[in-house]
């Protein structure tokens, strides 16, 4: 289902833990790291897109979630040529997506990503909420740029700053002094089929002693 444009309605998704870090997945037999996303079928609305999705991609249902929020508009992105089939090509230009901001109310152990037998990850993480953008195909870059801006101001409880994160540099917020504690880690149990890949960037277990200290900014 294609508009008069060439582009896909689909529906992209930022699932929050309580920290207000990002569900992040790891696209399976890829090194590409992405947000949950689907199209939306012939008669379905946005919304009722992303629960499907949201149940095929990473096995919740609307019950595990709280809609936080949505983008007001489509947000588009183009696929280059050599990713679209050769008998699509001239009438599929991309994707239009409406994003999500999801709140998760169960556990980690709700997760699943063999929810079908068509999986999209096989591996996952929490991550912070600016991810590295690095990580993801190039050509959806500015939408995820655009969708984490527009709804970062819904974020729970934090305030967090525009800090897109590139070649794997971080910058500490002005106000965190040299004596900012790292918070505690979180254990849970892994949710069926998933292959939990800690972040190296903000996990202080794999930082040196002196700069633990500094892994949550």
């Amino acid at each position: 289902m294609l508009d008069r444009e060439g582009f896909r309605p689909n529906v992209g998704i930022i699932l929050l833990n309580q920290r207000n870090q990002v569900f992040w997945g790891k696209r399976i037999r890829t090194h590409s790291w992405q947000f949950p996303q689907g199209g939306i079928d012939r008669g379905e609305t946005p919304e009722q897109a992303m629960y499907r999705e949201l149940h095929e991609e990473v096995g919740l249902q609307p019950e595990h979630v709280r809609v936080v929020a949505r983008t007001r508009d489509w947000l588009r992105y183009e696929v280059p040529d050599r990713y679209i089939r050769r008998d699509a090509r001239g009438f599929y230009k991309g994707q239009k997506q409406i994003w999500y901001l999801l709140q998760l109310l169960g556990q980690d152990w709700h997760l699943n990503l063999r929810a079908t037998n068509h999986p999209e990850f096989d591996a996952w993480r929490w991550n912070d909420y600016w991810v590295p953008l690095d990580a993801v195909v190039e050509f959806k870059r500015g939408v995820y740029e655009m969708a984490l801006t527009e709804l970062a101001r819904f974020l729970p409880r934090h305030e967090y700053r525009n800090r897109y994160l590139r070649g794997g540099m971080r910058q500490r917020d002005p106000e965190q002094g040299a004596g900012h504690q790292a918070l505690p880690a979180v254990v849970f149990e892994l949710p069926p089929g998933a292959t939990f890949e800690p972040d190296p960037m903000t996990d202080p277990s794999f930082l040196p002693p002196d700069d633990a200290s500094h892994a949550s900014t």
